[in-house]
């Protein structure tokens, strides 16, 4: 969902998140991405952003979204999924904007399988945020802001 206002943040979210809520409970809580959405969206009115909130499951989709965050957006909030760990493209991407990135994730990467401790985003991040279930958007929203003031 778009809303206007020149201070944007475009929030991009990788594969499977459209299944939060279903899949693996244990790990990523019982909310859905849509109950995300609503949350960075009130605490970013809160500091006075709009929020450009996606998700996809192609990889491409998000290089495209990434390579055109420039225009109109002042940073980004990047939950990668499991690309986090396999995408060389999505890093060069991110290589390619000046914008601010908080990578986040809603579990504890480094408490779980040795292929989730090594992530391709963390290089050009910001910031890693990451363990606390849908507060880590909240919390990347609040170090944005610290940044951009």
């Amino acid at each position: 969902m778009t809303q206007g206002g020149d201070k944007k943040i475009l929030v991009l979210n990788g594969p499977n998140l459209n299944m939060l809520g279903m899949r693996e409970p244990e790990i990523y809580g019982t909310g859905t991405l849509g109950d995300i959405e609503q949350k960075v969206i009130a605490h970013a009115e809160k500091l006075g952003y709009s929020i450009d909130f996606r998700q996809s499951n192609s990889e491409g989709e998000l290089v495209t979204w990434i390579q055109q965050a420039g225009r109109g957006n002042r940073a980004i909030i990047l939950n990668a999924g499991a690309y986090s760990h396999t995408s060389i493209a999505i890093l060069d991407a991110l290589k390619t904007t000046d914008l601010p990135v908080i990578e986040v994730h809603l579990s504890n990467i480094f408490a779980r399988e040795p292929y989730r401790h090594h992530s391709y985003i963390s290089p050009v991040a910001a910031g890693v945020i990451c363990g606390f279930g849908d507060k880590s958007y909240i919390l990347a929203l609040d170090a944005l802001n610290d940044i951009l003031v």
